[in-house]
């Protein structure tokens, strides 16, 4: 099989591409103009869709953290240890091997530029996870301060951010999506020949909704003002993803150059005007809680057009992997759980055997897995959505055709008990094999955030004194 898919890689390009991934936060499927949003404007994001292969069904976790842990790892989240997006409960197990680390043993330079989100304390941090380059704040947000590890440089906000880089903080000038995207592209123009792999982590559109003035008016008087800033802030990555496409062509390596666009979860602020027709938006198992964007353009070796295949973010490391020419053996081939999108990115007919994939919010209180083990959780296959919704635990399975009801309006299970039988095993079998792996359920933080204090011990003088 290995074989087969070095001739595939042969065959598309010859020679490893490069690969930027852009990965969004808190924007949903919904916020982008050509999804049918009728007053987002992306022309930028617009034109990276229509120039790529496009996934209509592709599904990541409800909430940020997970979804990262999924996209570095190709297996699910509670596989990684990571339940919530806080409390040490979003630290990704020191065992996991990810994306960064197979690409750079295999030549590539490898860099992350804004959220990471999957541990602030040293051993988590990207640079021990695979990255040469660390562009990043801290927590899952800028600004953000959680009892506990997971917190961000004190006193940081959108504009002009402190940022760890490398082994120090580094104090920016600029807005944070700016700033973020150009540390990326001068980082991509100072490698040489070798191929990179670019992580580009927008903290951006995520709350709060801290907007340049000049992007927000594009949309005020138009939505409400908070989806005004939201929309603003959409507006402003749109502007770097066109940036970031100029460069890449104007640097000579854009035949070369395998750009994938994502974004974490499902919608928020943007769902009060344009959903996609779906149900939920973020921290919910409906479709809106999953359902994301991923473009994949790779200009003379990817032709432009949909993917109907219901896909996962699973499926990008073993992808990813593929298309650098990389076998996966041992431990990693063992850790993940996805499949190569590889044949459907050369053939969106090839054939893709039907599988369930697992969403569950997580995010119970410490110590209370294992009655919260049906809250708000879903098991998902081609045709079939099995939802039991309760965010208290209370089983209660719902299911859909989603193939015929993508809004997920009429419940078939009393229609279908067999299939709701057949998917409530999968869900219960899989939920016993992931518990030996929730390893951060109970550890307990820091008394002070890891960034705090690498923060304060480079600037002694701006620590606050001790109240006598």
């Amino acid at each position: 099989m290995f074989m087969q898919l070095l001739a595939i890689v042969a065959s598309l390009a010859g020679a490893p591409p490069n690969i930027v991934v852009v990965l969004t936060d808190d924007q949903g499927y919904g916020d982008i103009g050509a999804h049918g949003n009728p007053v987002l404007k992306t022309p930028h994001l617009d034109r990276l869709r229509a120039e790529s292969r496009r996934f209509l069904d592709f599904h990541v976790s409800p909430t940020c953290a997970p979804t990262r842990s999924a996209l570095m790892t190709g297996r699910h989240e509670f596989k990684n240890g990571i339940t919530h997006t806080i409390s040490e409960r979003e630290r990704l197990a020191p065992s996991a091997i990810t994306i960064a680390d197979v690409l750079g043993n295999a030549g590539y330079r490898t860099g992350i530029f804004g959220k990471w989100h999957l541990g602030d304390e040293d051993a988590y941090l990207p640079g021990k996870r695979g990255f040469g380059e660390v562009f990043i704040h801290g927590a899952g947000g800028i600004g953000q301060t959680y009892p506990g590890s997971c917190g961000d440089a004190p006193g940081n906000s959108y504009f002009n951010p402190a940022i760890w880089h490398n082994d120090h903080f580094e104090k920016t000038s600029g807005y944070c999506t700016d700033v973020f995207f150009n540390r990326a592209m001068d980082w991509m123009d100072k490698g040489g020949s070798k191929p990179f792999f670019c992580w580009i982590a927008t903290n951006a559109p995520h709350a709060p909704l801290d907007v340049m003035p000049k992007d927000e008016a594009r949309y005020a008087g138009l939505v409400p003002p908070d989806v005004a800033k939201f929309f603003g802030m959409i507006a402003n990555i749109d502007d770097n993803i066109g940036r970031l496409l100029e460069r890449i062509k104007a640097s000579g390596r854009e035949r070369d150059t395998l750009v994938v666009f994502m974004n974490d979860n499902g919608g928020t602020v943007g769902c009060k005007i344009f959903n996609a027709g779906m149900r939920g938006q973020k921290v919910t198992a409906w479709l809106g809680g999953t359902r994301a964007s991923s473009f994949w353009r790779w200009p003379g070796t990817l032709e432009p057009g949909d993917i109907k295949a219901h896909a996962a973010h699973v499926d990008v490391f073993p992808t990813m992997a593929d298309i650098a020419g990389v076998k996966l053996a041992g431990p990693v081939s063992s850790q993940v759980e996805g499949r190569s999108l590889l044949p459907l990115l050369r053939d969106p007919q090839a054939p893709w055997p039907d599988r369930h994939l697992v969403t569950h919010m997580g995010r119970w209180p410490a110590g209370k897995a294992a009655d919260y083990k049906y809250a708000m959780c879903s098991v998902r296959s081609t045709r079939w959505h099995l939802v039991s919704p309760d965010v208290r635990g209370k089983k209660g399975w719902l299911l859909f055709d989603v193939q015929a009801d993508p809004g997920e309006t009429t419940n078939l299970a009393a229609r279908h008990p067999d299939r709701v039988a057949v998917m409530e095993a999968f869900y219960d079998q899989w939920w016993d094999s992931v518990q030996p792996s929730l390893v951060n359920e109970s550890v307990k933080g820091p008394a002070v955030n890891s960034f705090r204090e690498r923060y304060w011990k480079q600037f002694p003088g701006e620590k606050p004194k001790a109240t006598p």
